[in-house]
């Protein structure tokens, strides 16, 4: 089933980005210990993007156990319309309601990292600009025409396409240098450019829960043949000591 609806996303992703930007991806780099990016890239989630996007395949008592939220604290700040901690992390919203609001309904994001990549992720988040003549009054650079408001702008302030001119083969010309905001945001670029780098890091994680402790397990499993290849090398040199 798991694989059916990644295909399923699959499709949809290559649909619905069929025409996605010429710009770059900017790099994150993704850390699963670091438990307070984690942490706090759960609760942008739940404020900001679980309104309307479901995460059908992941529980909120997986997320607590795994980020070290005891439930109780869970229950009170990310959970808010009544469900028990065992219940998948899914919107309030209907799907019909959803579909007739933004055109068609908001896609499932459990397994969003994993068909565009973390890079991918961190760029799109990045980069909408105001836009007026889209129907939510915003456009991205990363995914042109997308369908959804910038959930985030009361974090990052209004952005907005920058140009300078510049010469350009003995010609002055307009060219697009980046997004500014205006300043009226919760948080200056630095910090923006932080939290979104910890909702990464969650929609990571919900993606393939089991890296947490694989990479865990992987470190003793590389450890132990460190120690295993000093004995057996230990032992090489005294039954070949004779020898020699």
């Amino acid at each position: 089933m798991r694989k059916f609806v990644l295909v399923l996303t699959l499709l949809f992703s290559g649909l619905a980005g069929a025409a996605s930007g010429g710009i770059e991806n900017d790099h994150i780099d993704i850390d699963l210990n670091d438990k307070a990016a984690l942490q706090n890239g759960a609760k942008l989630f739940n404020n900001y993007c679980l309104g309307c996007h479901n995460m059908q395949y992941q529980r909120y008592e997986r997320s607590f156990k795994d980020l070290d939220i005891p439930n109780e604290l869970g229950q009170e700040y990310l959970q808010f319309t009544g469900e028990k901690v065992s219940d998948h992390i899914k919107s309030a919203i209907p799907a019909e309601n959803a579909a007739k609001w933004f055109g068609a309904p908001p896609p499932d994001l459990t397994l969003v990292a994993r068909v565009r990549g973390a890079d991918w992720l961190y760029t799109y988040l990045r980069t909408f600009y105001v836009d007026e003549s889209k129907t939510f009054g915003v456009n991205n650079k990363r995914f042109p025409d997308v369908g959804m408001p910038h959930v985030l702008q009361e974090l990052q302030g209004t952005p907005r396409e920058t140009h300078e001119e510049r010469m350009i083969d003995g010609e002055m010309k307009e060219v697009y240098v980046g997004i500014k905001t205006d300043g009226n945001g919760e948080m200056n670029t630095e910090e923006y450019d932080k939290a979104v780098g910890d909702l990464v890091h969650y929609l990571v994680y919900v993606g393939e829960p089991g890296r947490l402790n694989l990479e865990s397990t992987g470190r003793w499993v590389l450890a132990f043949i460190v120690v295993l290849f000093i004995f057996v090398y230990l032992l090489k040199k005294e039954y070949w000591r004779d020898v020699h």
